[in-house]
């Protein structure tokens, strides 16, 4: 099982960081409008359910009040055929042939017309009032068809009363079966007002009753000016009549606002009922909350955002200054360049690459001829400028990429030169004799050529018959760097691969030379 350090590395990157405070909004944002989505679902699934019913209850109540004028109807068409009725007095005729329906809160009249449209029985008056109505569109129907059955007639002002009523008729037959007659029922359009009224569908909202063939029989709210209206060709109706009852979205054409429309016809008569529901006033309370909701959200997700942004950007000043950190910890303070600790890690990366490419790997150990001298005579403050100019002489050497001068401790330095020959190695050091003879201190007065160095070379070449493994590498040059000191210093000597290894103490003893 990997560390709990490992599996919180993650964690501590900025970018890590940043990437969530992105992530989290989006799901937040994700979260919240399917809410919304649902919160909406919710609000259509309930305006429907409304509509459905309220489209149920009227339904029933018209259908029933019109089946119970229809049965006065039928009972009065056969009264008429009982024997001796036309022979009884006007008062006791409209007694047997009238039930107490004729006399309902919204029933306008109920009249018998003979074959010329003469009122002989009215329910309502004895004897019958004077009028004739052939000329009524319920009249000229059952006549000239003897199978019509429940005549609904089209929204009508009633010649005796003034009112508007709706006409119900059914055809009166002669012995013989030819045209005798219709009796007639009107219901009064109050009754559908004083119906509808008793609903609150909110500012846009509305209800209909329509003739089959598209003729506007009442609407709620009311308007005179709708009443007896055709809107055959109206995208809403052809949408009424495609089913037997449903509902759909469209936009009406009589004031253009987009509603919701739950319909059915009234059983097996040719009337329409619908429910309308203003599509924006469905939405508006989700609406209300939709607003709420987003605004919070967007609120916390901007916070979450610039909070995950702050920290990120915390995170990467901590990286810059653990980067930092690390770089110094690899630099030497003084001369800027790579110390021993990174010397020592370069030169393992460089020993492996060696083993695995079998080219050469060069060394260079140089040290300052007679620092402590310096030290003495002109003070640490001399000497380390002088470990500052020999910095920037070795630097000035090599131009690889690959090539490292590092210093290793006090005025010893070391040069690594990955691929690179015992030829190679040396023409570096002649450099370095070179660019060393043309230091000055001024500021000690120290001119040039006052200042040299000593090399040690050691080439570790991983194949052939005498093999110098990575590992003792340093050790020979250091070995080479002691004999130069013992040669007589400011010069380079070449370690040989049986030289042997320089000790600790010979190591000092050179140092004190």
């Amino acid at each position: 099982m990997p560390p709990l350090s490992r599996l919180l590395r993650p964690l501590r990157s900025a970018r890590t960081w940043i990437i969530l405070g992105v992530s989290a909004p989006v799901g937040m944002l994700a979260a919240s409008g399917l809410m919304l989505a649902d919160l909406r679902q919710d609000a259509w699934d309930k305006a429907e359910q409304t509509s459905k019913n309220l489209v149920q209850v009227l339904e029933r109540d018209i259908a029933r009040n019109i089946e119970m004028y229809d049965l006065s109807l039928r009972a009065v068409v056969d009264n008429l055929k009982v024997s001796g009725v036309d022979q009884i007095g006007p008062a006791l005729r409209q007694l047997i042939l009238f039930d107490r329906a004729a006399t309902a809160q919204d029933l306008g009249v109920m009249l018998v017309f003979d074959e010329n449209g003469d009122n002989i029985i009215d329910a309502g008056a004895v004897p019958a009032r004077k009028i004739n109505n052939a000329d009524r569109p319920y009249f000229q129907e059952h006549k000239a068809q003897a199978d019509l059955g429940l005549f609904i007639g089209k929204p009508m002002v009633s010649r005796l009363t003034g009112a508007q009523t709706l006409a119900f008729s059914r055809r009166i037959d002669k012995p013989d079966g030819s045209f005798g007659g219709v009796v007639l029922g009107t219901l009064k359009l109050s009754y559908f007002t004083r119906l509808f009224s008793q609903i609150d569908l909110g500012r846009d909202g509305a209800i209909n009753l329509y003739l089959r063939d598209g003729t506007r029989i009442m609407r709620h709210p009311y308007s005179e000016a709708d009443i007896g209206v055709n809107i055959a060709g109206a995208p809403t109706f052809k949408g009424f009549l495609r089913e037997h009852s449903g509902s759909f979205v469209e936009t009406s054409a009589r004031d253009g606002i987009e509603r919701h429309y739950t319909f059915t016809r009234i059983g097996h008569l040719p009337l329409i009922l619908n429910v309308a529901l203003s599509t924006e006033e469905i939405e508006a309370d989700w609406r209300v909350k939709a607003l709420t909701i987003g605004i919070i959200v967007l609120m916390l997700c901007g916070l979450t955002i610039a909070l995950s942004l702050l920290f990120g950007r915390e995170l990467r000043r901590r990286e810059v200054i653990q980067a930092e950190l690390a770089k110094l910890s690899l630099t030497d303070a003084l001369t800027g360049l790579p110390n021993r600790r990174a010397f020592e890690d370069a030169f393992a990366r460089a020993s492996g690459g060696a083993r695995r490419s079998g080219k050469p790997l060069s060394l260079l150990i140089v040290d300052a001829d007679h620092f402590k001298r310096f030290n003495d005579r002109y003070g640490h403050q001399v000497g380390d400028e002088v470990l500052r100019g020999l910095a920037c002489s070795l630097s000035a050497s090599v131009h690889r990429p690959h090539d490292l001068v590092s210093r290793v401790g006090g005025e010893e330095f070391a040069i690594l030169l990955p691929d690179t020959d015992q030829a190679g190695a040396l023409r570096i050091a002649e450099k370095v004799h070179a660019d060393v003879s043309t230091l000055a201190i001024g500021s000690a007065g120290i001119g040039a050529g006052a200042v040299t160095v000593s090399i040690g070379l050691a080439v570790g070449v991983p194949s052939g018959a005498e093999t110098v493994g990575p590992t003792d590498l340093y050790h020979l040059a250091d070995g080479a760097l002691y004999e130069a000191k013992e040669g007589g210093r400011n010069q380079t000597r070449c370690a040989k691969p049986h030289d042997p290894v320089i000790t600790p103490l010979k190591h000092a003893l050179r140092l004190m030379r």
